[in-house]
């Protein structure tokens, strides 16, 4: 159904999306370009954001191609398999971002906690194997997801009040009892999340505790600052993840929910590069100098 069917409103979103699109993909492809062509940022950090940046560009064009395709071409029909195709694919970067997210906070955690063996415990075979984990658990979670999509029958020709095939909404689809399936799905969603959470929590319980033990407020500052970037982007997740929950299960505004999805799904894959690299002087130093060789 969209965002609206007001048609003066149609050329106002595709500009607006179409340009927050291309805004997200350049701020993401500039995050990877500037770790690849720098030696010094091959760290551990770096390695995960870089995989951070690549969920973010699949999670983002998982939903915006289509949404600006439909507006353009004044369509908004989809099949049932592409239906399920970007079903399955949102869970999976959604799932990513929690993993990757959590895995960060570990590293932090291992940075600051343990800094004179961290090359030893962050070494290259662990950084690739927590990432191939992350990668599995968002398989086996997007895959139970569309189980329980495709074990249920549905009604023929139905109307999405969404932007995108949301899970939430299709299982309110079906001509069978869905009110067992959606507890399923919003309990798991919700056990998911709360552990890696506590994941995040501990780990900074940990963080905190270190910094405050150390007696110099250069040393508590310099310890901070490495975390401050991390910290924006896991409120920025988790808040506008937790307000499209809350919106979609209290609220029964359908524009409230839309205003959600849309700071989840688009606006927060546009400001996590723009998050790490302005606090990152190491990425700001190397686009500077990337900019200085193509001139």
């Amino acid at each position: 159904m969209g965002l609206s069917d007001n048609p003066v409103l149609q050329p106002v979103f595709f500009g607006l999306f179409l340009s927050m699109y291309l805004v997200s993909v350049l701020g993401n492809l500039l995050i990877l370009l500037a770790v690849s062509s720098d030696s010094h940022l091959h760290t551990p950090i770096y390695f995960f954001l870089c995989n951070l940046s690549l969920n973010d560009l699949g999670f983002i064009s998982t939903t915006v191609p289509k949404m600006i395709l439909n507006i353009q071409t004044h369509s908004r029909g989809m099949s049932y398999v592409a239906c399920l195709t970007q079903t399955s694919f949102f869970a999976i970067f959604g799932c990513m971002d929690d993993m990757l997210l959590t895995v960060m906070a570990y590293d932090r955690f291992v940075a600051i906690r343990h800094p004179l063996h961290y090359t030893l415990i962050m070494n290259r075979w662990l950084c690739v194997s927590l990432v191939l984990v992350s990668v599995l658990v968002s398989l086996v979670d997007s895959q139970l997801h569309n189980l329980i999509t495709v074990l249920l029958p549905y009604f023929k020709d139905v109307a999405i009040a969404n932007f995108f095939c949301d899970p939430s909404i299709l299982l309110t689809l079906t001509c069978y009892d869905y009110f067992i399936n959606i507890i399923v799905v919003y309990l798991a969603g919700a056990t998911f999340g709360f552990f890696l959470m506590l994941g995040i929590l501990f780990s900074y319980y940990k963080i905190v505790s270190s910094i405050l033990r150390v007696s110099s407020s250069g040393g508590k500052f310099k310890a901070f600052s490495t975390c401050v970037s991390h910290v924006s982007v896991v409120c920025l997740f988790y808040g506008t993840g937790l307000g499209v929950y809350l919106s979609s299960a209290l609220s029964s505004s359908h524009r409230k929910d839309l205003m959600a999805e849309v700071m989840y799904i688009v606006v927060t894959p546009m400001l996590n590069p723009f998050i790490y690299s302005l606090r990152s002087s190491d990425i700001k130093g190397t686009l500077r100098r990337l900019h200085l060789r193509t001139n």
